[in-house]
């Protein structure tokens, strides 16, 4: 257990603990052995009464508009942007540091956007704001590599398209496109009544993720641009992309091109990928070794494949990244900044 009486480990609220994100911060609580001497799981008022075990010990869901976020240390918020944009602040006013796993406070100047393998200095202190965000869901897994590409090379370029899991919109977005292709399957003549994707995710791909902009772009790829400038301190830096959803249960895919300053040859771009914490690089060995969401076996790892420097150019290079969107992309991301905090000792 993880439940201590150590009066310098944190008073923890999830928000949102009943959601697919919240669960798996569950899980990962666990599984890390996150210290913490009291846990509160808040969500919905329709999810309070709810039970929900954590480390042994079942806890009772409390609707979020009755919580007393004085009684915390430390908030994960990950119940949608509509509700961090009405509960943080009330959090925040009562002394709580919050880690939020939604768009709200991303790009707010006061607040730092932090992936820790990244710039984990960013938590030396406690933030202005009293918001640590986490960034999207594919933004994290691709600052990561882009990190160690550009200590080593300098990047002129990156090129992303994303192919998104289902689960980037909860249980919800699982749900239906379970339904969806059940039905399909069973009475092809007959319109699935669609609430989450339209048009249907059911043996499709769809080219839009969130709202389009005035640009054409939609906002997930607004938010991967200016995610990684603000991650990386590169405010220049120069990533343009494609979002789309794919009927997977669970799992985001990148196909990345990046054109460096420098010359790379790929023994020592795949030694580079390999030595960056947390990655796995499939094809180190043989360039026909690749990962996908259904075969990767540890989801606490980026999956790295398909390595190519480009023949024609060799300061280009493709390649190709799995990560498990709800762990990589969410409640992992989120869970190493509260371990972070704690060891630092900036709650």
């Amino acid at each position: 257990m993880t439940l201590v009486t150590d009066p310098k480990a944190p008073r923890v609220a999830i928000v949102g603990a009943t959601g697919a994100v919240g669960n798996t911060l569950i899980g990962l609580i666990e599984q890390r052995g996150l210290r913490y001497r009291d846990m509160k799981l808040v969500a919905s008022a329709r999810s309070a009464g709810t039970e929900l075990t954590v480390d042994g010990v079942a806890y009772p869901v409390q609707a979020v508009d009755e919580f007393d976020f004085s009684t915390v240390d430390l908030a994960f918020f990950s119940a949608g942007t509509e509700a961090s944009e009405q509960w943080v602040p009330k959090a925040t006013a009562a002394g709580a540091v919050v880690i939020d796993n939604t768009i709200a406070y991303r790009m707010d100047p006061d607040t730092p956007l932090v992936v820790p393998q990244v710039n984990a200095h960013e938590l030396d202190r406690r933030p202005k704001s009293g918001v640590i965000a986490n960034p999207n869901c594919s933004t994290i897994p691709l600052v990561r590599l882009l990190k160690g590409v550009e200590e080593r090379w300098g990047i002129r370029q990156a090129v992303v398209s994303t192919y998104q899991a289902a689960s980037g919109l909860g249980h919800p977005g699982v749900d239906e496109l379970r339904d969806a292709s059940r039905a399909t399957l069973e009475h092809p003549e007959e319109a699935y009544p669609n609430k989450e994707f339209t048009p249907s995710l059911a043996f499709n791909v769809i080219p839009k993720i969130d709202r389009f902009l005035d640009t054409g772009f939609t906002l997930e790829e607004q938010k991967m641009l200016q995610e990684s400038r603000k991650i990386l301190g590169i405010p220049h830096l120069d990533v343009t992309t494609t979002c789309v959803r794919v009927p997977v249960v669970n799992g985001h895919s990148e196909a990345v091109w990046i054109e460096t300053q420098g010359v790379v040859d790929r023994t020592e771009l795949v030694e580079v990928l390999a030595a960056l914490p947390e990655v796995t690089v499939h094809d180190r060995e043989s360039p026909r070794e690749f990962p996908t969401p259904a075969t990767i076996d540890d989801p606490n790892q980026v999956h790295v494949g398909r390595v190519r420097v480009n023949p024609n150019n060799p300061r280009a290079f493709w390649l190709w990244l799995v990560a498990d969107n709800l762990t990589i992309g969410a409640a992992l991301n989120a869970i190493q900044i509260a371990e972070e905090l704690i060891a630092r000792e900036t709650l």
